[in-house]
């Protein structure tokens, strides 16, 4: 009974980290019915946020290193929200109605900010400062135009179209000039290839004793990081005047629109506010493990199945599937299950079921398999939609 509870208690702390992603998930695909398949990587750079704040902090000492988490925190938020800004203004705005385009899109977004990490000197943090800089380029172009006397609408149209090219034209060779220095200050990998571990502040270390078993600080911690961001949720959405418009565009997005709200801004809102929720459920991740470029695709598919699973757009739906597949996922990858039946003496078939699936990999398995099964009776998920929602 007692890894029973351990085993649930860690199964909760897992679920605590695909709910963190799942809220984001939940509320970009609830309100705008993207598939965002970068939300994985997005919560990768949450994860190496904290792992530079980290090194800033530990060169100030002691006493501050041990508070670094907590600048962490709202440092990823605002460093994941900003990139999901960018994406949505950049990229998804520009697909909205069209899912596989969508899908597709962000699916080489993910790759791309993999390959960013692996890859990521100051050459490259130049290259793309300069390109930001792009409508510096436009401004000095329309200004060049007013000098010449060209400035024709024909002129002025062609040459807006060329700026994004000229910009990228411009910071690529940038990076490669720098490259060709062979500096080894500026050419140098950030990261590499290899993972990096985040060393948990000293009162995140060790955990409270009950008998002979130890709850970790660090799951505690994240257990109640996602109850806090959970309150903060439920707060924004349904007692802010912001998340009272997500609601209406949500429910009628061409009603909003005649009656005022701009409808545009709420959905890079939402999405900021989603990819923000990423970056926090990316510091969580740290205090599991090391972190790498490839940390975001062991959470994605299970973050699609806790919406899928709740309900698409629903918090109670979003917490309880969160919380139960994290659950199920451990006691049955841990080998919790194959200790509980050898004490008490099942079936030898049974047995030998949980033996079989009692790895990470197999567990995964056996959630998907249950996961199928329960659709086929609740297609529409634990809780589904209702009014409007329901019929788009």
């Amino acid at each position: 009974m007692t890894e029973l509870l351990i085993g649930i208690f860690n199964g909760v702390s897992i679920g605590s980290v695909l709910l963190l992603s799942a809220l984001g998930l939940a509320i970009v695909f609830g309100l705008m019915g993207v598939i965002n398949l970068a939300h994985g990587e997005l919560m990768m750079l949450g994860a190496y946020t904290t792992f530079v704040v980290q090194n800033v902090f530990r060169s100030f000492g002691e006493p501050w290193f041990n508070l670094y988490i907590l600048f962490a925190i709202p440092i990823a938020f605002l460093v994941t929200a900003a990139v999901g800004f960018g994406l949505e203004r950049g990229v998804i705005r520009f697909l909205y109605g069209r899912p596989l385009e969508t899908l597709l899109a962000t699916w080489g977004v993910s790759l791309i900010l993999q390959q960013f990490v692996r890859s990521v000197n100051w050459a490259i943090i130049f290259g793309v400062i300069l390109f930001l800089f792009k409508d510096v380029l436009r401004w000095v172009f329309l200004k060049l135009l007013a000098i010449a006397s060209l400035d024709k609408p024909s002129v002025r149209n062609w040459g807006q179209k060329l700026t994004i090219p000229v910009a990228t034209v411009l910071s690529l060779g940038l990076i490669f000039a720098v490259n060709a220095t062979k500096n080894e200050f500026l050419t140098k990998a950030w990261f590499s290839a290899r993972n990096v571990d985040v060393t948990a502040p000293g009162w995140l270390q060790g955990g409270v004793s009950f008998g002979t078993v130890q709850l970790p600080y660090s799951r505690i911690f994240i257990i109640v990081l996602t109850l806090i961001c959970l309150a903060g949720m439920y707060w924004f959405i349904n007692k802010s005047n912001w998340g009272l418009r997500i609601r209406s565009v949500t429910q009628n997005r061409e009603m909003s629109s005649c009656l005022g709200i701009p409808t545009a801004k709420v959905d890079a809102l939402t999405f900021a506010l989603g990819s923000g929720l990423a970056g926090i459920a990316g510091v969580a991740i740290t205090l599991l493990g090391s972190v790498g470029p490839n940390t975001g695709q062991n959470y994605i598919v299970d973050a699609f199945m806790v919406v899928v699973v709740g309900g698409v757009g629903n918090l109670l739906g979003t917490i309880l599937a969160a919380l139960g597949i994290g659950v199920v996922n451990y006691l049955v990858g841990s080998g919790t299950f194959v200790t509980l039946f050898t004490s008490m003496q099942v079936p030898q078939f049974l047995l030998d079921i949980a033996t079989f699936f009692a790895t990470t990999s197999m567990a995964k398995v056996m959630s998907f398999a249950i996961i199928i099964a329960f659709l086929q009776f609740r297609p529409a998920g634990l809780f589904p939609p209702k009014g409007r929602t329901a019929e788009l």
